[in-house]
């Protein structure tokens, strides 16, 4: 996959090691302010206060990347903002077409876990999407599971992304895209009707609107290939098949299989490997979104 070289995305927030302020803590510039408010402007010193962590708390949001970064984890921090603005790219105009403006998403990369409006993120919850805040959070350890997931190993993994020509970046380019896929869906509408729906569905059912869910979320990561090889020509030999491969080994009968020796469809809540494989090409054969109806 060539990805070195194009445009790298602002909103990728790096956490990782700690790195980054912190908001919400107590501050002594808060208390400062909020008794120098009260004695001599006579204002409540709970409302300066407060006002001043949310000041405070703004300007720390901003501050997300971490000093001395290894050159591992700059090339790891590149690639994930490669990957992010080529989204940015694709379903910008695809929404300005339907009339409608496009709010890309932040995404960020943290190691062991980080907070987020839909809670605690946790390396082993795996990549994922939180609609509250309209944030994709990596765990950049997964992008080394998953390499040796997919078979590669040996120095290779001593990394948390190898050399651009080795294996596997865009299978993890694919996870990406596919994450990006569920805030399209949030803004689109879906997600919030899927979520109405399983509310008023049997367990059975509701696991079978998550699959459809996730499917589209596949076949909006294929489009995005679709488009950006049209725009960069980014796809090498064996990268489709890498893509492949990673749709295969994150299928539910997959896991399930390899875990406990047998699979329980009802309980499926991401779609086979078949099911995932076919609507990640449904997407990248046509990119065309209007093709990613899971649900009809």
């Amino acid at each position: 996959m060539r990805w070195k070289g194009r445009r790298v995305s602002s909103n990728v927030e790096d956490r990782r090691g700690g790195g980054g302020a912190k908001a919400g803590g107590i501050s002594i510039l808060g208390l400062i302010v909020a008794f120098v408010a009260w004695k001599f402007f006579g204002v409540d010193p709970q409302q300066a206060y407060q006002a001043t962590k949310q000041v405070t708390s703004s300007g720390a949001s901003q501050q997300v990347a971490p000093e001395n970064l290894s050159p591992e984890q700059k090339e790891v921090s590149d690639f994930v903002g490669t990957v992010l603005a080529d989204t940015e790219d694709v379903w910008t105009p695809i929404f300005q077409a339907q009339g409608v403006q496009y709010a890309a998403p932040k995404l960020r990369l943290f190691t062991g876990n980080t907070d987020s409006a839909c809670g605690t993120a946790q390396s082993a919850m795996g990549p994922f999407y939180c609609p509250a805040d309209r944030k994709v959070y990596i765990d950049t350890q997964f992008f080394k599971d998953m390499r040796q997931q997919m078979g590669i190993s040996g120095e290779q993994n001593q990394s948390e992304l190898s050399a651009q020509d080795e294996a596997g970046d865009f299978a993890q380019a694919y996870v990406i895209a596919h994450e990006v896929g569920h805030h399209v869906q949030n803004l689109l509408g879906i997600s919030g009707k899927v979520q109405q729906a399983r509310q008023r569905a049997s367990e059975a059912q509701g696991n079978q609107l998550s699959v459809r869910l996730e499917l589209q979320a596949d076949c909006l990561a294929g489009v995005w290939a679709n488009k950006t090889h049209q725009k960069t020509q980014f796809l090498e030999q064996g990268d489709v098949e890498e893509a492949m491969d990673a749709a295969e080994k994150i299928g539910d009968d997959y896991l399930q299989k390899k875990a406990r020796g047998y699979a329980v469809p009802d309980s499926f809540t991401h779609g086979t490997s078949q099911q995932r494989m076919q609507w990640f090409q449904t997407g990248l054969k046509t990119g065309d979104i209007n093709r990613c109806d899971t649900f009809s």
